[in-house]
């Protein structure tokens, strides 16, 4: 078998809704992270087996096979074909399980994996149908969960787990907070710096940071509306303490030691190993915490091992809830901040966590990084890197 290494990862900047890069079609949004690839890398694209990007709302200007179309917006090849996948926010990061299993398997040499997602362009929900087609769940999957009161949107899963796991309002705050607080940290730092691509925004001027940042305390944040349930009935989950909605991109080169050495490129990280799990999509929210067991055991290695761990904000809730479970140290997790702060697009978010989690091991020292993310449906994607 084959071991699966990543040459490269890039990022664009993270986009607020209707900012900078809310201009940007999606298709020429994702080529600029694979040109980004290809002028890094003095790569021959050429060579590229196959684009895998993971796209969300799959409609409109990101309907019809966006990964095809970013090759061709990139102006690669035209034998370079391309796929577009969907596994809710964990879609880029299952576009690099597939592009990684891929070379091990012999079936790949050379991929570049990704996702995009221009949430101000394409909105949330934009896929779902409507009118005499219904909503996508089906009688049947509806029927199944009807006793529990129906399945429910994303906002009010972390309102259940807040519920379930005793995770109090002030301590969602405080984390919000963190977030904000070690973005901006990292940001100024110029630890960003090697991952983002910048792009030119609506003002005709580059774009270098991450537009979602802002100086925010927990005082600030505790003065926000619930915007789920209402404060009286007991809402917690807030705009400051949920990941917000952005537009952009990023993309991971991924092939094997074998046609790296060829290249006479140096691999950055390998892939130790990969888990998905399943839970309730009711608390669609907590997979992540399965997740982590599984992919751990399957490397034989223990959370403690881990130099480094990306789990993607979708909620504060959704990290806090893991923490309870699973004990880490904090001081690992997300040490850039995350979603909260720096933005979750979507389709873009899996890759964009594992380049900043492959950029971290390297600044850190550290050797191996975990990365997970829950998904729409209760679902969860997870990966162990070994940094090289």
């Amino acid at each position: 078998m084959h071991t699966a290494v990543i040459v490269d990862a890039v990022r664009t900047p993270l986009g607020r809704r209707n900012g900078k890069l809310s201009g940007w079609h999606p298709v020429d949004l994702a080529a600029e992270t694979l040109r980004a690839i290809q002028e890094r890398n003095d790569l021959d694209p050429g060579v590229v087996d196959d684009v895998v990007f993971g796209c969300v709302m799959q409609v409109g200007e990101q309907a019809a096979n966006v990964a095809r179309n970013a090759v061709l917006a990139a102006g690669w090849p035209e034998a370079v074909p391309g796929t577009t996948v969907d596994r809710q926010c964990g879609s880029s990061q299952q576009a690099a399980h597939f592009a990684a299993q891929g070379v091990m398997a012999g079936a790949y040499d050379v991929v570049v994996a990704g996702g995009v997602e221009v949430m101000t362009r394409v909105p949330m929900g934009s896929s779902m149908a409507d009118g005499k087609y219904g909503y996508p769940f089906g009688p049947k999957v509806s029927a199944r969960y009807a006793d529990q009161g129906g399945l429910v949107p994303q906002g009010i899963s972390a309102e259940l787990i807040a519920e379930q796991w005793s995770i109090c309002r002030d301590a969602m705050d405080e984390y919000g907070a963190r977030s904000q607080h070690l973005a901006a940290m990292a940001s100024d730092e110029g630890r960003f710096e090697r991952e983002i691509v910048p792009v030119v925004g609506t003002d005709e001027q580059l774009v270098t940071r991450d537009e979602g940042l802002r100086a925010t305390d927990v005082e600030t944040l505790a003065k926000l509306k619930p915007a789920f349930v209402a404060e009286e009935d007991g809402g917690r989950v807030t705009a400051g303490n949920s990941s917000q909605i952005t537009d952009g991109s990023a993309a991971l080169l991924i092939m094997s030691e074998e046609k790296a050495d060829a290249l006479g490129l140096t691999p950055r990280a390998r892939f130790v190993d990969f888990a998905l799990a399943g839970t309730d999509p009711r608390l669609m929210l907590t997979a992540p915490i399965p997740a982590t067991s599984k992919v751990l055991d399957r490397a034989g290695l223990t959370l403690d091992q881990m130099d480094v761990v990306e789990i993607n904000e979708a909620f504060a809730a959704v990290v806090l809830a893991w923490q309870r479970e699973h004990h880490p140290d904090m001081s690992k997790v997300n040490p850039n901040g995350g979603a909260i702060a720096l933005g979750h697009p979507l389709g873009a978010s899996g890759a964009r966590l594992m380049t900043t989690l492959v950029n971290e091991l390297e600044r850190s020292g550290g050797r191996f990084g975990l990365q997970t993310m829950c998904e729409g449906g209760g679902l969860a994607n997870a990966t162990v890197l070994e940094r090289l």
